[in-house]
């Protein structure tokens, strides 16, 4: 696959600029979008949860917003991906080049807006009396695993969209059964042992948690949670990488 982009490299350098100014076309704000949209979500959900529902959860913007940016990366991240070969049809079908540079340019565009939104996160941090110690340095573990993770689920996506377009509807709803499991507003500490474990099947979960015992309790998460959090993202890589390997040469034929 380096290889692959070593000898593409201009192709992938037009696409992902191709695709992050594509998002933003013919919009005021441009990629203000990208710092204001997430903004504009916590605020709305800091009013609902922090004040309807009277949350009790210290520093519970910075709580919501390290659950809420994770995820936003996790759907935008995997939304787009989805429609990546779709949409690129007319390119490959004319050009033989591999199908995957489409995705990964999706996810590039994706990180270059997370990365927009873990500045401002860093700041809400500071503002809000939280410090910035040195174990902020681990967040690029669950950073790296998610951005795997949502490589994986991508090339998985893409594969099945272009066999049954239905798929689009189904990841609707996996991604809001996702969304409500993922602890995003609410606290799981309240639950019994039991049930906080069934919530370590939901790897987006994880990363959140990780970002939130980092930046907020400033405790590092045990190795035995590192490794769930690996085997998730490697998993989801594997079998995308199966899928494309497979049945690459069948989404000719699909368009």
């Amino acid at each position: 696959m380096l290889k692959k982009l070593k000898q593409y490299q201009f192709l992938f350098c037009e696409l992902v600029k191709r695709d992050f100014t594509k998002k933003y076309k013919r919009t005021v704000l441009g990629m203000g979008w990208s710092i204001l949209s997430p903004l504009i979500n916590l605020l709305i959900m800091w009013l609902i949860f922090g004040h309807f529902f009277e949350s009790n959860v210290d520093h519970y913007v910075i709580y919501l917003f390290a659950g809420q940016m994770v995820f936003s990366c996790f759907t935008d991240a995997t939304n787009l991906g989805m429609n990546s070969l779709v949409v690129n049809a007319e390119i490959f079908t004319k050009i033989n080049v591999p199908k995957y540079l489409f995705l990964l340019s999706q996810n590039v565009s994706s990180l270059i807006n997370f990365g927009l939104t873990l500045i401002i996160f860093f700041l809400f941090t500071a503002v809000d009396g939280i410090a910035i110690t040195w174990k902020f340095f681990l967040l690029v573990y669950p950073v790296v695993c998610l951005i795997v993770f949502n490589v994986g689920i991508g090339l998985i996506l893409s594969a099945l969209f272009m066999f049954f377009r239905d798929m689009q509807y189904l990841w609707g709803i996996a991604t809001q059964l996702i969304m409500w499991t993922s602890a995003i507003f609410y606290n799981i500490d309240g639950y019994s042992q039991a049930v906080q474990s069934l919530f370590l099947l939901n790897p987006i979960f994880l990363y959140i948690r990780y970002f939130r015992s980092i930046v907020i309790y400033g405790t590092i998460p045990t190795p035995q949670y590192h490794l769930l959090a690996a085997a998730y993202s490697l998993m989801a890589l594997g079998i995308g990488a199966w899928i494309y390997r497979k049945y690459n040469h069948e989404f000719l034929y699909y368009v």
